[in-house]
């Protein structure tokens, strides 16, 4: 059964194209993540579905109830954390966590058990401003406030940006707890290594799903030879890859190259031509693909 139904939603903003029709669903108890740059339409597509904005045109439910008609129930049955942190930042943490309690008639006593695992974590700084948190305690009360009233559908809309390693980590470790409870959750993110934590994901760019499937279905999709190319001058290396009718693409991905060839039997004559024009200390070899590596050939 599905908790979330997208049929065909469109959004525009006057000229630009927020949303081209997107169609998914998200199985009960799903952590579903969507995945892409900023401006591919993932905070307009999470407003449309937390009843914030209106679509221009299609349709979507979320646990059986339309966005549009059942809005006040929607709102009563799912949790949204914003992009930006947006609780009170005169207010404390615990002052913050009451509100939103009391917002949806409950107590923090309530539901406590909730989030335990996350507050105990910021619990002892409970009488500090929220505005005076590191990045790590924010996104924890972010969390807590919007888990405060038991919703069964959580929304996180790029939670982790901007925060370190380590709490990036920690939050989604969280995250496989809560879906535990059967909470279904759904996150957006930027960043392509987390969408190996979830469960499907769906490739966004532009406004439109490039593809939806599980992380390591759309990695084993990836047919092409792919190769990881290192030499002294990348700047240089990169440029002539480029320009060669074997390489099909070649992006920067840290201090390597990936070099997706046009043909297997292709590599040798790379390689000779790479030699050819002066590059003698070329380091390059095969590699499995990511998920960024599919994103990007999507955008071929």
């Amino acid at each position: 059964m599905s908790a979330v139904i997208v049929q065909d939603i469109k959004k525009s903003y006057g000229k630009v194209e927020a949303l081209k029709g997107v169609t998914f669903n998200v199985g009960k108890g799903e952590l579903f993540g969507i995945i892409g740059p900023d401006g591919a339409g993932k905070t307009s597509l999470f407003r449309i579905l937390t009843t914030l904005l209106t679509a221009d045109e299609g349709s979507a439910t979320v646990e059986g109830l339309d966005v549009v008609r059942d809005y006040k129930e929607i709102r009563r049955c799912v949790g949204y954390m914003p992009g930006r942190f947006s609780l009170y930042q005169d207010m404390t943490v615990e002052e913050n966590l009451s509100f939103f309690a009391s917002v949806f008639g409950t107590t923090i006593q309530e539901n406590y058990w909730l989030i335990a695992d996350i507050y105990k974590q910021i619990e002892p700084f409970k009488k500090r401003r929220a505005g005076k948190l590191s990045g790590g305690m924010k996104q924890k009360l972010a969390l807590s406030c919007a888990l405060i009233h038991k919703p069964s559908v959580l929304f996180l809309d790029e939670p982790t940006t901007g925060v370190d390693p380590v709490s990036r980590k920690e939050f989604w470790v969280m995250l496989r707890r809560l879906q535990e409870q059967n909470i279904t959750i759904l996150v957006s993110t930027p960043y392509m290594d987390e969408a190996t934590l979830c469960d499907r994901i769906a490739l966004i760019r532009e406004g439109a799903f490039l593809t939806i499937d599980t992380p390591s279905q759309i990695v084993d999709n990836f047919k092409e030879p792919l190769f990881a190319a290192r030499s002294e001058n990348m700047s240089l290396l990169l440029s002539a890859l480029r320009l060669m009718p074997e390489v099909k693409s070649c992006f920067a991905f840290g201090d390597v190259h990936h070099v997706v060839l046009n043909w297997h039997d292709s590599f040798s004559l790379v390689k000779s031509r790479l030699k050819e024009s002066g590059f003698t200390d070329v380091d390059m070899r095969p590699i499995t693909a990511t998920v960024e590596d599919c994103f990007l050939r999507s955008k071929e």
